[in-house]
């Protein structure tokens, strides 16, 4: 297991200095300045690799680019409307350079108009410190109540529409205003300035889309990048949806084992494959995130290791310690290692599966650093110090 850290740029809190003293070999990173549609150039991802080479002194420092996390695709793609053709052979072209770059591992998603949700960037726990949190009847009471959308009162269960009444009812202006801001962030380039109704108009592209008009839509994608990178030794790997349901009354197509095995079947490719994000996943009460480990295997080009608490059966949940939430992390890497091994019987060259300590808990100094929600510095340190002793205890033990 190759151990990396998620970089967002020079603006980012955690230096390149930083990554070297938490021990990563490698780093994730994307050309975050550019919006979804437009095309990476040879140029721009030099200037990034150039970056994460460079320590802030100016010294080299030691660290490459690996993993692109994430190549956007546009919502145009998405809806296959406007310059979506365009958009694709733009994504090709990068594709083209990245490989050009020596860069073979491309993360990307397909979730339509929200990336990730969560109301509460925040939430206090019990230690002081603080973690990402997706509240139901929060989300239930932006939905009802704030953005009025229609047909949310016929997707929100009866229980769960009295509970937003009252959490909504108990609201000040400034908790809805937080709330929008929360919900917005998970919006491509967290869109600071959108409006309610500019939301609605993002969902409105999505009204004569049904789940199974995405699912081709997601398949016409796979069958215009995959050859492309199969012939240059790319492996593309997508990001399931987070939280994994329908959300808005947006159709969600990445969110359970059956929904990947139908992706990588769509188009069946060494290039076609999967992130296995065991937060995202585990989010959901029936995903088993080791047994789809097991099952996708072969597929599984790039690891999220991370943790999540669920609270109630509505789908509240928040980010729990790496190794404290609903999934049971030392079997979850015992199944990495096993399937590595079987790569490495089998002479593939990708025997080690990138992985990185996604999102953390921010505590200690992180509570005034203001990082990207869901990235500080020592909160992710913390778990990949308690990933890498998993890891060194199982190979230890195994002789894996």
């Amino acid at each position: 297991m190759r151990a990396t850290w998620r970089w967002f740029g020079p603006q980012d809190t955690v230096p390149i200095d930083w990554m070297l003293q938490a021990g990563v070999r490698g780093v994730v990173t994307a050309l975050h300045h550019l919006p979804p549609g437009a095309e990476w150039t040879q140029e721009e991802i030099a200037k990034r690799q150039q970056e994460v080479g460079r320590r802030c002194d100016g010294s080299r420092s030691g660290l490459n680019w690996e993993v692109v996390e994430s190549l956007p695709v546009s919502e145009a793609i998405k809806t296959q409307t406007g310059a979506w053709k365009d958009h694709l052979k733009m994504w090709r072209a990068s594709l083209q350079a990245l490989a050009a770059r020596e860069i073979r591992v491309v993360c990307y998603n397909f979730m339509p108009v929200l990336d990730w949700t969560r109301t509460d960037v925040a939430y206090r726990l019990d230690h002081g410190g603080t973690a990402m949190r997706f509240d139901a009847a929060d989300f239930a009471a932006f939905d009802l109540h704030v953005l009025k959308r229609p047909g949310a009162v016929d997707d929100t269960p009866e229980p769960l529409r009295e509970a937003a009444a009252i959490r909504h009812a108990a609201m000040t202006d400034a908790d809805r205003t937080r709330l929008v801001q929360n919900l917005v962030m998970g919006l491509p380039g967290g869109q600071p300035g959108l409006t309610l109704d500019g939301l609605r108009a993002h969902l409105a592209r999505y009204d004569a889309i049904p789940e199974t008009r995405l699912r081709a839509h997601l398949a016409d994608f796979l069958a215009e990048v995959v050859p492309c990178a199969e012939k240059l030794g790319i492996r593309l790997c997508c990001h399931p949806d987070d939280p994994p349901w329908a959300l808005l009354g947006l159709p969600r197509i990445v969110s359970t084992l059956e929904d990947y095995i139908e992706m990588t079947h769509a188009v069946d490719s060494p290039s076609n494959g999967v992130t296995l994000c065991s937060g995202s996943l585990g989010a959901r009460a029936g995903n088993d995130p080791i047994e789809m480990m097991k099952t996708l295997g072969p597929k599984v080009h790039f690891l999220h290791l991370r943790n999540v608490l669920r609270e109630n059966e509505f789908g509240s949940f928040h980010e729990a310690e790496h190794l404290a939430g609903n999934t049971n992390m030392p079997a979850l890497i015992a199944s990495v290692l096993s399937e590595e091994t079987r790569r490495r019987a089998e002479g593939r060259a990708d025997a080690d599966i990138p992985f990185r300590p996604d999102h953390g808990q921010d505590i200690l100094d992180d509570l005034g650093r203001n990082a990207q929600p869901g990235y500080p510095a020592i909160g992710r340190l913390k778990g990949l110090a308690e990933l890498n002793g998993i890891i060194a205890g199982l190979v230890e033990a195994h002789h894996v």
